[in-house]
């Protein structure tokens, strides 16, 4: 049974003690006493495969790294030491000796500034991309020239993610995690071994891919003729991006294993440096192509290797963060029982859900330029096909970017300890904290989106001197509009995932994408065969909305099973394992396996730590889905003002930023001030502080959860 040790009169230990053996002599005398077993009738008690030590019964401390064991009597042999992973346990003193202090352990860093480390990286480079898209907007528009170039210039990154990307970033940080946590060398020569093989694959795929990139590109697009001809010569000089964006994801996901966090969201605003100048460079020589035949072989020559330099340069600044870390990469080809069957059986199920994901893309960007050309052919005003989709969608990935990826990598490598600790209720509440943390903000995002649409796209796309930027932007808007229904479901979908993949779980997520992509390519084809020209892509729009809320869903629902199911496992008392013990935490407790008070056992016990049992997967789904109900009512009445507010400074572009930034003041005064009376100022207490707007936060609640 177990038991925790009690002190006082009415402690058991102390009873049976007293019943069965006379009081102890003062410890200077138990030297010269007998040696005689404080119970002759007991048989041994059986002793199991991989226990832990045994000593004789006696009060045991609260803590495993409180204090040492008291003195025992001279005939019981000295304890060892139990071993658990992290400060090591104090080995037992001799009569005046004191406690030996643990070692310092190494502070962690905090979740929330490496979350905002990130996040001000992925600002910065955001809102480069935002002017980088204006640029290449201003310079080819959104018709057939700029058609060809966002194809040609996103085969790269489909083909990546498509083929190995995916597997990368889901599985990568887990495995390394884990490495560095059993191996002898902390994980050094296989973290070698990985780099090789998957830099060996990335060669292979980027040749394949230039090889074979006419297919590809008619794979994505339904061009023809000359525009089809420009779509392939730019994606010969766009295809070599392949093998440095894997470099990049190799080296980055090394060191957010290592708790280094910031390169890899800050060094991708060199590519958009490099791209804005490659661009800027290309206006500035008085090129104006508007039609595929003004496109000459030195302007596909420098937009296209000009776009490959900067994901070249985005890959090669992350190397001076790998030499500070202590990373030195040596090639290592000895794969052969490694222990790379587990990431590459994992990498096979990560690889299986980017495939559907990009089979669902495919379809998307098919029907897309379809309909763009439709339109382009009945004479319609504005871009209607793939290139505005592709803006509106890359502002639409703003909050995720900024907000839920850089707070869930963050995350990532404590949940990888927690899973192979077993403490899986802790994946589940580290995510739920998440989810509220962000609500507000991502929240704020979508009802800026859905009330100010108009005056975003023209801030971000209305420049050039095309005869149909305005037009460009209103479509961009629409779209806009559309996705932004389904922002939060999008974000939380992204964080639920994480989960899977930090058990190191690659199978179940991709059977949840099956349902989700499937459901987005089916309502893509529904708008665009139903719809007309000018709704076609807003149509597909909507349908990735209608896909990322029953994403969510299933996917939230599979992840509390799971975590449920393995915390009542961890809970359930079972014998020792030979695994590592994970270090005790200050609410741990020493704990009581022991038959001692049946008749004729021996007595003496068997000591291991674990944390007090908790069951449940820790999410919280059904307050989450309150809280965001809350935050969208207390964000309403602000938006009905920002959207009037807006349209009374005009649409053009200088009328749109004001009617931009009066409305988002309009949308956060509403929020502020409603937010408390509806029940959700702790979510809005956090982003209030980023802000530096002073904003009391509430009192902890009582009961369980403030426990």
């Amino acid at each position: 049974m177990t038991m925790h040790t009690a002190d006082g009169s009415g402690d058991p230990y102390q009873a049976q003690q007293a019943a069965q053996q006379p009081p102890p002599q003062p410890y200077p005398q138990q030297a010269q006493q007998p040696q005689q077993p404080p119970y002759p009738q007991a048989q041994p008690y059986p002793q199991q495969a991989q226990d832990q030590p045994t000593m004789q019964l006696g009060r045991i401390p609260a803590s495993a790294l409180e204090q040492p064991w008291p003195p025992l009597p001279a005939q019981a042999p000295p304890p060892v030491p139990m071993r658990v992973p992290g400060p090591p346990v104090p080995s037992q003193r001799s009569g005046g000796e004191g406690a030996a202090e643990p070692p310092a352990a190494k502070k962690p860093a905090s979740t929330g500034r490496n979350g905002l480390i990130m996040a001000l990286g992925s600002l910065a480079s955001r809102a480069l991309g935002f002017v980088r898209s204006a640029v290449i907007v201003a310079a080819l528009t959104n018709g057939p020239v700029g058609e060809a170039f966002n194809v040609a210039n996103s085969l790269p990154n489909i083909v990546y993610m498509m083929l190995i990307g995916g597997a990368l970033a889901s599985v990568f940080v887990p495995e390394l995690v884990h490495a560095m946590q059993t191996h002898q060398d902390g994980g050094t020569a296989y973290t070698d071994r990985l780099l090789t093989l998957c830099g060996v694959i990335l060669v292979v795929l980027t040749l394949g891919a230039f090889l074979f990139a006419p297919q590809i590109v008619d794979l994505y697009s339904e061009f023809d003729g000359t525009q089809r001809e420009l779509a392939i010569d730019f994606a010969r000089y766009c295809l070599p991006q392949i093998f440095f964006y894997g470099v990049f994801t190799l080296l980055g996901q090394v060191l957010n294993s290592r708790d280094r966090f910031g390169a890899m969201m800050w060094t991708p605003v060199l590519n958009n440096v490099v791209a804005i100048g490659v661009f800027g460079a290309y206006l500035a020589i008085g090129r104006h192509a508007y039609q595929v035949g003004d496109v000459t072989d030195g302007d596909t020559m420098l937009l296209g290797l000009g776009s490959t330099l900067g994901i070249v340069v985005q890959a090669a600044a992350l190397f001076p963060s790998l030499r500070s870390s202590g990373f030195r990469y040596r090639p290592r080809f000895d794969w052969r029982g490694a222990g790379l069957t587990r990431p590459l059986r994992s990498a096979g199920w990560a690889l299986l859900l980017v495939v559907a994901t990009q089979l669902s893309f495919a379809v998307i960007t098919s029907l897309g330029t379809g309909a763009g050309k439709q339109a382009h052919d009945a004479g319609i005003a504005g871009g209607h096909g793939y290139a505005a989709y592709a803006n509106a969608y890359q502002l639409f990935v703003v909050p995720q970017g900024v907000i839920t990826i850089s707070l869930v990598t963050a995350l990532l490598p404590g949940m990888s300890r927690a899973a192979t600790a077993g403490d899986f209720r802790r994946i589940g509440e580290d995510l739920s904290g998440m989810l509220r943390s962000s609500a507000a903000m991502i929240v704020t995002a979508a009802v800026l989106f859905l009330a100010l649409a108009p005056q975003i796209a023209m801030a971000a796309y209305g420049y050039g001197s095309g005869p149909t930027v305005h037009a460009d932007a209103m479509v961009v808007a629409s779209l806009l509009m559309a996705f932004s229904i389904g922002l939060p479901a999008f974000c939380a979908q992204y964080a639920l995932a994480r989960g899977f993949y930090a058990m190191g779980d690659a199978r179940t997520p991709f059977w949840l994408t099956l349902v989700t992509t499937g459901t987005n390519a089916l309502m893509c084809w529904i708008a665009y065969e139903a719809l007309p020209l000018r709704y076609k892509v807003v149509g597909m729009a909507f349908a990735h909305t209608t896909a990322a809320v029953v994403s969510v869903a299933v996917t939230g629902t599979a992840l509390g099973r799971r975590l449920a199911k393995g915390a009542a496992g961890a809970a359930a008392p079972s014998a020792p394992a030979a695994a590592p013990v994970p270090a005790p935490r200050s609410d741990s407790t020493m704990v009581l396996r022991t038959d001692a008070f049946a008749p004729g056992a021996d007595a003496t016990v068997d000591l291991g730590t674990r944390r007090p049992a908790r069951r449940g997967s820790g999410l919280e789904g059904g307050r989450l889905v309150v809280l965001h109900v809350g935050l969208v009512l207390a964000c309403a009445p602000g938006a009905l003002a920002a959207h009037w507010l807006a349209g009374r400074f005009g649409e053009g572009l200088f009328g749109s930023l004001a009617g931009l930034v009066a409305g988002s003041l309009a949308v956060l005064v509403s929020l502020f001030a409603l937010a408390r009376p509806l029940g959700v100022g702790a979510s809005v207490a956090p982003f209030a502080r980023k802000l530096r707007i002073p904003y009391p936060t509430p009192a902890p609640t009582s009961g369980k959860h403030r426990r």
